[in-house]
C-alpha cells in the first residue's frame, strides 16, 4: 500500500452547496486555506441559482437590450460556456435555468404546470440571445433568458483553487469541487494522483476504476448521484436543451479528461446529452480523452475515445 506523505495536507471548506478540498504536499497550508476559500466564494457570489443576489441572476433579471456590468470571471465562464456550446451543436446549453427549477434540481418541488410552461413556452439558444463585449466586462441579452451555469461553473471553480495555488508557488496539489478534479503536478514521490471514477450506483460509492492524473483535469458527469423518480422511473439531472427535460437513455456517466476543469465540466455534460453512441463519435472525431460507462441489457460497459480507447 503506498504511503502518503507526512507534509501533505488536506484543506477543505464549503461551496456552492457541496465541498471543495485540496490536497497539497506541504508542511506550511495553513495561510491557504482563507485564500482558496474566498476564491471559491466568489465564484459562488457570481454564478448561484441559489441566490437572487448573485451576479448571474441579476442578469437574469435584468431589462432586453440593456448592457450589464459583469464581473470578469462570470464573464469568462459565460464566453466559454457559449464556445463550448457552438462546438457541440448545442448539446452544451446553459439557458435552461427554468426547465431546472421546474423539474426540482433547484431545492424546490417538482412543479408539472411549470414543467409544462418550460417545454411549451417560446425559446431561444444562449448562443443565438446573449451577446458579451468581453474587453469592456458588459453583457446584454436580446430575448428572455434564465441562465444557470451548473454544468460548467464547479469545473472553473476548481480551475480557480488550482490558481490561488500555483499564485503561492506551490506545484504539487489535488483540487476537487464534487466529480470536477484538477491536479498539479505529482504526489511527492512522483506517482500522479490517482482519481477514482465511480460505479453509477446511487445507492453505494464503489470503485469502478481509477486514473492516474498529473498535471491536469478530470470532471465527471452521471445520472447516479442528482435525480428525481417519477412513475418508478429515474430522470438524471442533467437536462436535454431539445426537449428542456431531463436525459432519457442517457450514458450512466461520462469523464472527461482535459488541462482546464472548467473545459472538461462542460464537455462531460455535453457528451451525456449526446447519448450513448453520438456521444462517442464525437469525442472520437475531437480528440477528447472520455470515458463513458453504459448501461445496456447485459450489464455495463465502458468505452473509451483517446487514451482510454481499447
Amino acid at each position: 500500500m503506498q504511503k502518503m506523505s507526512t507534509d501533505r495536507r488536506k484543506l477543505e471548506g464549503a461551496t456552492m452547496g457541496t465541498r471543495w478540498s485540496v490536497l497539497i504536499e506541504t508542511k506550511a497550508a495553513a495561510d491557504l486555506q482563507p485564500a482558496l476559500q474566498a476564491a471559491v466564494d466568489r465564484v459562488d457570489a457570481q454564478m448561484s441559482t441559489w441566490s437572487p443576489d448573485s451576479d448571474l441572476m441579476r442578469f437574469n433579471a435584468a431589462a432586453l437590450d440593456a448592457w450589464i456590468a459583469l464581473p470578469p470571471e462570470l464573464m469568462t465562464v459565460l464566453a466559454e460556456a457559449l464556445a463550448i456550446s457552438r462546438a457541440t451543436g448545442g448539446a452544451f446549453e446553459i439557458n435552461l435555468g427554468a426547465a431546472v427549477r421546474a423539474w426540482g434540481f433547484s431545492g424546490k418541488q417538482i412543479d408539472i404546470d411549470a414543467i409544462q410552461a418550460a417545454s411549451q413556452a417560446p425559446w431561444t439558444a444562449a448562443t443565438a440571445a446573449l451577446e458579451l463585449d468581453l474587453p469592456r466586462g458588459l453583457a446584454r441579452k436580446s430575448a428572455p433568458l434564465a441562465l444557470d451555469l451548473s454544468g460548467i461553473a464547479k469545473g472553473y471553480g476548481v480551475d480557480q483553487l488550482a490558481e490561488v495555488l500555483t499564485g503561492y508557488g506551490h506545484k504539487q496539489a489535488l483540487c476537487a469541487i464534487d466529480g470536477e478534479l484538477r491536479a498539479l503536478g505529482t504526489q511527492a514521490d512522483g506517482a500522479p494522483w490517482p482519481v477514482v471514477v465511480e460505479q453509477p450506483d446511487s445507492a453505494a460509492r464503489q470503485p469502478h476504476s481509477v486514473l492516474a492524473l498529473d498535471s491536469g483535469a478530470v470532471a465527471t458527469s452521471g445520472d447516479y448521484r442528482h435525480f428525481v423518480t417519477i412513475r418508478n422511473q429515474r430522470l438524471s439531472h442533467t437536462i436535454d436543451p431539445r426537449r428542456r427535460a431531463p436525459l432519457l437513455q442517457a450514458p450512466a456517466s461520462v469523464s472527461v479528461l482535459g488541462p482546464s476543469c472548467m473545459k472538461a465540466d462542460a464537455m462531460a455534460t455535453a457528451l451525456m446529452v449526446m447519448g450513448q453512441k453520438a456521444g462517442p463519435e464525437f469525442a472520437k472525431a475531437s480528440g477528447l480523452n472520455a470515458l463513458f460507462l453504459l448501461r445496456e441489457a447485459e450489464g455495463l460497459r465502458a468505452q473509451g475515445t483517446g487514451i482510454f480507447a481499447r
